[in-house]
């Protein structure tokens, strides 16, 4: 759903994650590699994107966890 491919060209699209506060998939990932955020709670303080309607929230958790991964990652195993 994410991807479109026309001919050999592919095309990445942002999808909304959360409808209610206009949320595309890429800014909350950006967001979420940019800073520390370990659950949906915090990120509800500290961005204020979410007034918790709970139709986003298992999305908005995996890309939260998504993140958590890649930081684990890029900081390499201890």
């Amino acid at each position: 759903m994410g991807h479109s491919n026309i001919g050999n060209i592919n095309f990445n699209m942002a999808e909304v994650i959360c409808l209610c506060n206009g949320v595309w998939d890429e800014d909350l990932r950006e967001y979420l590699d940019a800073h520390p955020i370990a659950s949906i709670e915090e990120l509800r303080e500290q961005a204020s994107i979410c007034n918790k309607c709970l139709q986003c929230e298992d999305l908005v958790a995996s890309e939260i966890y998504a993140a958590r991964i890649r930081r684990q990652n890029a900081v390499g195993p201890t």
